[in-house]
């Protein structure tokens, strides 16, 4: 049975927030939105639009309403993060971007800028990395369906996050 991509589509920060937590994702896509008054997620844009001099018609291209390229160029988009805290993330975001790329017809190689670290990964979609894609759609769609969030899951990264205070207020069983 063939992957029906349209069906199935999303932002590329709730693809990124499905590999974070669950619970952000539902928040978030549910109108919760806890990001503006965090000051780690406006130090991550501010390092974001300072970080690289590129021509401005490169710099972060929305695609489709749905996802934002951080940097376009011929055969490469770029992702830019602040610190690699959350590579596996960040890693699954870029890839779904070259997924969806690829749905419509433009080929690209991935890189993750990891700018207090001076640090870059190069990523190409595979595969492998496709059929990973294809379920975590899947997974995104069942945690939006849900009538109520999914309970807290104590992750090391929670007291950093922005919904941290929202989660940790007791819950109404």
């Amino acid at each position: 049975m063939e992957f029906n991509f349209e069906e199935f589509k999303v932002q590329g920060t709730k693809f990124n927030y499905y590999y974070i937590c669950k619970r952000k994702l539902w928040l978030f896509s549910n109108g919760i939105a806890m990001e503006e008054a965090n000051d780690r997620v406006q130090q991550g844009k501010i390092t974001h639009e300072h970080s690289y001099k590129i021509k401005e018609g490169n710099k972060e291209k929305l695609i489709d309403g749905l996802i934002k390229i951080d940097i376009l160029e011929k055969e490469n988009i770029r992702e830019v993060k602040l610190t690699s805290k959350m590579q596996e993330s960040d890693r699954m975001q870029l890839l779904y971007y070259l997924y969806y790329l690829k749905q419509i017809g433009i080929i690209r190689r991935g890189t993750l800028n990891y700018v207090k670290e001076k640090k870059v990964e190069q990523v190409i979609l595979t595969k492998e990395d496709e059929n990973k894609i294809e379920k975590a759609l899947e997974g995104i769609k069942k945690t939006l369906a849900l009538a109520r969030p999914p309970k807290v899951e104590k992750l090391p990264y929670c007291k950093k996050c922005a919904y941290y205070e929202y989660c940790y207020i007791k819950e109404v069983q």
